[in-house]
């Protein structure tokens, strides 16, 4: 029995752990030809299908997956968290932020979209954050505008594209179980001098108790890469446990 996926090529950006390894496996069983990439190459040990190593921020990188891959589907993921608020924020923590979180997305989609143009289609999905234009979080500064302007670009690219094949579109998470997670639960633990208590914090936002799993987002990638979600472009889809609607 086919897949929802099958026929369908698909490049994944930092596939290594978290949201992005889950979307790889998820993409396999749904019978997509995947190229799993990351910073690290390392990380994407075990995943059966192509690998590669990709630096998201280095144009010739972009573009040597880009040509490997010649994707349907394209899902950047890569990203990175800062803490604090404006005034913790340094310039070039700033300019990092914006190079990771948007300026590597319009590097792929750059690189990625004459392909998808001359086969006559394509899906793109967008890492943004239910912390951006959705709603603010505490000590999220650089990340929360980060994420809110991967709204806007995911809304260009949509309305650009919309008659020729492309379909664009970004996930809005709340809290997701990760490494990178468990990483910032570690930290402020650390500073409030209980792992504990670090937990609660971020828990008690979540009105259903609980954080996502990884694999509860790459079911909702799996969604906007497969041809059900034929008519869904230019939106930001919130997977939030509640906590914008609060």
């Amino acid at each position: 029995m086919a897949g929802r996926l099958t026929g369908k090529r698909a490049l994944i950006t930092a596939a290594g752990q978290g949201i992005g390894r889950a979307t790889a496996e998820a993409f396999l069983r749904e019978g997509a030809e995947v190229w799993a990439t990351d910073l690290d190459a390392g990380l994407l040990e075990g995943l059966d299908c192509h690998r590669m190593a990709l630096d998201a921020r280095d144009d010739a990188s972009v573009r040597a997956g880009v040509e490997a891959a010649r994707p349907d589907i394209l899902f950047n993921c890569a990203g990175f968290v800062h803490h604090g608020s404006v005034l913790e924020a340094s310039d070039d923590d700033f300019a990092f932020g914006f190079d990771l979180n948007v300026h590597s997305m319009f590097r792929t989609i750059r690189a990625a979209l004459p392909g998808m143009l001359e086969r006559g289609g394509g899906s793109i999905v967008n890492m943004s954050s239910a912390c951006s234009s959705v709603i603010g979080a505490p000590n999220r500064f650089i990340y929360g505008a980060t994420k809110a302007a991967v709204i806007g670009l995911t809304k260009s690219v949509a309305v650009d594209f919309v008659a020729r094949g492309i379909r664009c579109n970004c996930i809005c998470p709340g809290t997701v179980e990760s490494p990178s997670w468990h990483d910032r639960v570690e930290a402020l633990g650390r500073q409030l001098g209980s792992k504990e208590e670090a937990l609660k914090q971020f828990v008690s936002r979540q009105p259903m108790g609980r954080v996502a799993s990884a694999a509860e987002i790459a079911a909702l990638v799996v969604y906007l890469g497969s041809d059900e979600s034929a008519f869904t472009t230019g939106h930001p889809h919130v997977i939030d446990g509640g906590w914008s609607g609060q």
